[in-house]
């Protein structure tokens, strides 16, 4: 017998704890196979092929929910959340024979055992995601999980003993709002790590700060869930049992599963993280820990929870994620949520009003939620803005809550009805989430978000402000030289320097690759990436803060970005802008040879370099590596002396390459020429500028807050920065100032040719001004490098034949208020032809 048939008019309740409502299911003991069709036997009536079926089904039918509402760009928790519905008694359980058919009685057990083994891994892979060396080191972000558990969790509780009566719950109201609050109360760790990575949150302070908040969250909702459930039980004594055996099992879990862990991954071949054996016995220990939980009555999903968080943060952890990671999310997950969604039938609500009383709590709750990040955002002098989109990330929903609803329900201390309306409110809160989220987001980042505070250039009115750089890094080899630019940016104490070390990683393998993001401590860390990556990532860190560590005026936080390179832009910029990062540095797509020859490396990165000069939100530049390496040799004291040359033709990109050159001229083992290229005063096309007069520096300020000025404006600004900078230099021996006039660009390529071989570095803007167009006309067709403008281009090209490095700057295309230049106020002066200063 397959199990009696649910008498009419009564949907099939899959949920049972009690004798008196559990169904009578009689079947055959030897039923795992059938013979096949044609010895007359029905598939369906034998374990495995219902199995199947019931598998291939469920994946089928989530994919497909996923797709139609891919337009509404919705998590995929919402579209397996619904996709649990639509095969439940809610939807396709209304048609006769649908669910004694595909999902009778007695394949219930056997669903529920795998989605249960799945939810383990699940929650032992957040486990493993979480660095508790976090959770010691920032009172701020305890505080705001504190409140964003209690402040909900009070309302909850409050609100559901109104509810209670209403919904049929046989449990206490103790039992009842003690659920109700943890399922309210907590928040998706995994869901939250994947809508910031979608909304390019991550590398933000909001992200990070939101999702070092939720690992808190997630840490305590497991203990407080474990007590919820040994309540729940009805006995005193039992729960006191629980609390002092969870206690006790939680420290002996770190005494136990930490060093053990360390042990075997020392056990590995070369080349590998952790070997195939350690990996085998650190999965199985998995199920060990689940199974302790259990036995002292703390559950064996937070058993699990425990284990993956007493294992070593790092590659381990990383190493595992990719061997359970995708048969956990892609084939267990939409099993759990197809048996969440068959205990889920709306039409079992009897009592509308106490539904809707239920879910004017749900929304209450989150509302309370987003109050409790805005007032201690408020606290902590975050602006409203993003107290209020922490709040709402916070407010995500996933698979912890159906969890949560799920064990609950399962404890009779929700009833149907309070299941169902839960179910579908956690649905109906994470789809409106997303859309605001989405809506904020898209809104600040369209609009103007560089305020006119906000540094988003080197050429700036306070030279000594702090200047925000982003290094763009591909692999090792770009770092040594990047370190040396940022040696010879001079950072000090008085003109600090704030470093944003992007270590940019191709996308391939898994479609859920995470990015990998480190705070100024290197603790928040969360990726699906190979190990090899992770051990670079963190020799990078290890690098930038190694320097960090030994020089005055300079902050580190590393990054992270894994992506496409069709997209990686976006990650480059968005940092950028959030940061409010004033220079981009980008490695040239080319790096050196043995020979001395130029090799292209990936060709992906050219197109990437284009993106960024076409879309970046701040000044950037290009460097073409040739070996400019050596910050400790670079470093006062050394008697080591580096050559920087300046090509100044003048215009917005060279007047920011002056200003980038002007801070190096004040580092002891910098010596810097500044080679400014003149037109021929005899040239007709230069006649008009050949006289240029300066009223007072508030004429320049309105010159540089335009969105265009004309040559005759940007002639005397191009004036102004270089009596500026002379006048600032005039007594440094070590700061060399040259004219070199030329009537075309056969002179000047003449010119620059016949400049000494002894530079380390040439810094030349990406597209000059008017004197650049008269010098350099005709050399744009020989240019086989286009985004390092053509003096880049031909600095750069091996023809020029030069071992000395290529630094190409292009100024950010911003309106802001700036100053005269460099840092100087512009002067009443007048100036003729052959008076140059």
């Amino acid at each position: 017998m397959a199990g009696a048939p649910p008498p009419p008019g009564k949907s099939m309740d899959y949920h049972w704890r009690n004798a008196s409502t559990m169904p009578i299911v009689c079947y055959t003991t030897s039923i795992t196979s059938s013979m096949g069709v044609w010895s007359g036997a029905n598939p369906l009536n034998h374990t495995v092929p219902l199995f199947l079926l019931q598998l291939l089904l469920i994946v089928l039918t989530s994919r497909i929910v996923a797709i139609l509402l891919r337009p509404l760009r919705q998590p995929h928790y919402v579209s397996e959340v619904i996709g649990g519905l639509v095969l439940g008694p809610t939807v396709l359980g209304r048609i006769d024979g649908f669910l004694p058919v595909l999902f009778p009685y007695r394949s219930v057990p056997i669903l529920d055992v795998v989605a249960h083994l799945g939810i383990i891994y699940f929650v032992f892979i957040i486990g493993l995601e979480i660095d508790p060396t976090v959770l010691k080191r920032s009172g701020k972000h305890a505080t705001f999980a504190a409140a964003c558990m209690l402040f909900p969790f009070a309302i909850s509780a409050f609100s559901g003993f109104f509810v209670h009566q209403y919904l049929q719950v046989e449990a206490g109201k103790s039992s009842f709002v003690t659920f109700l609050g943890v399922a309210l109360s907590v928040t998706s760790f995994s869901v939250l790590a994947r809508t910031l990575t979608e909304f390019k949150l991550t590398k933000t302070n909001l992200g990070l700060t939101t999702l070092s908040t939720a690992m808190f969250i997630d840490k305590w909702s497991w203990f407080i869930l474990s007590l919820a459930f040994s309540i729940s039980s009805g006995h005193p004594s039992a729960t006191i049992w629980t609390l002092l055996s969870g206690i006790i099992f939680m420290v002996s879990s770190y005494k136990v599963v930490t060093p053990t862990v360390l042990w075997l991954s020392r056990r590995k071949l070369k080349g590998e993280v952790i070997g195939e054996l350690p990996g085998s016995i650190i999965l199985i220990g998995v199920m060990v820990w689940a199974l302790l939980g259990d036995a002292i009555g703390i559950n064996a999903i937070s058993g699990a929870f425990l284990y993956g968080l007493c294992i070593p943060y790092g590659p381990v952890g990383v190493a595992l994620v990719e061997r359970v990671g995708d048969l956990v999310e892609g084939l267990f997950m939409p099993l759990f949520f197809v048996v969440c969604g068959l205990g889920t039938n709306l039409y079992s609500i009897e009592n509308v009003w106490a539904a809707l009383g239920l879910a004017l709590v749900v929304l209450l709750a989150a509302v309370a939620k987003v109050a409790a990040c805005m007032s201690v955002g408020y606290m902590y002098e975050m602006p409203l803005n993003e107290g209020f989109a922490m709040g709402l990330l916070l407010s995500t929903r996933g698979v912890i809550e159906m969890v949560i609803l799920k064990i609950g329900r399962d404890s009779e201390v929700l009833s149907e009805q309070a299941f169902s309306v839960l179910v579908v409110m956690s649905v109906v809160v994470m789809a409106t989430v997303t859309r605001f989220l989405r809506r904020i987001v898209d809104t600040s980042r369209n609009g103007d978000r560089a305020a006119a505070y906000e540094r988003r250039r080197i050429e700036w009115p306070d030279p000594h402000s702090e200047l925000r750089m982003l290094f763009c890094i591909h692999n090792a080899r770009n770092v040594p030289s990047l370190l040396s630019l940022l040696e010879a940016s001079n950072p000090t104490k008085l003109s600090p320097v704030f470093v944003f070390p992007l270590n940019l990683i191709e996308l391939t393998g898994r479609a859920s690759a995470m990015l990998v993001v480190h705070d100024t401590t290197n603790s928040v860390t969360f990726s699906s990436a190979n190990s090899h990556q992770h051990g670079r990532s963190r020799h990078m860190i290890q690098t930038f803060e190694s320097y960090a560590q030994r020089t005055t005026g300079v902050t580190i936080q590393p990054l992270t970005a894994v992506s496409s390179y069709s997209s990686m832009h976006e990650d480059v910029c968005g940092v950028a802008k959030d940061n409010r990062v004033a220079l981009i540095v980008l490695p040239f797509h080319k790096q050196p040879t043995v020979d001395g020859d130029m090799q292209v490396t990936n060709p992906a990165i050219r197109s990437l370099n284009e993106s960024v000069l076409a879309s970046a939100p701040c000044s950037v530049a290009i460097l073409v590596d040739h070996g400019f390496s050596g910050p400790s040799r670079m470093a006062a004291g050394q008697h080591a002396t580096y050559h920087v040359a300046l090509l100044f033709f003048g215009g917005a990109d060279d007047r920011e390459a002056l200003a980038l050159a002007s801070r190096m001229a004040e580092h002891d083992s910098i010596t810097l020429t500044l080679f400014r290229f003149i037109p021929d005063v005899g040239s007709d096309d230069f006649n008009s500028h050949a006289s240029i007069k300066y009223s007072s520096s508030h004429k320049l300020n309105d010159m540089l807050t335009k969105k265009s000025i004309s040559e005759e404006e940007a002639a005397q600004l191009d004036e102004v920065c270089i009596r500026d900078f002379r006048a600032k230099n005039v007594s440094e021996e070590a700061v060399v100032y040259m004219e070199k006039v030329a009537r075309n660009a056969e002179e000047t390529v003449s010119i620059i040719r016949s400049i000494e071989r002894i530079h380390d570095l040439y810094i030349v803007g990406k597209t000059g001004g008017l004197a650049s167009l008269l010098l350099t006309n005709g050399l744009a067709e020989w240019c086989e490098c286009p985004e390092l403008g053509t003096i880049g281009d031909m600095l750069a090209s091996k023809d020029f034949g030069t071992s000395a490095s290529v630094l190409v700057v292009q100024q950010g295309r911003q309106e802001a208020p700036l100053g005269g230049g460099t840092g100087g106020v512009a002067m009443e002066m007048e100036f003729d032809d052959h008076a140059r200063v």
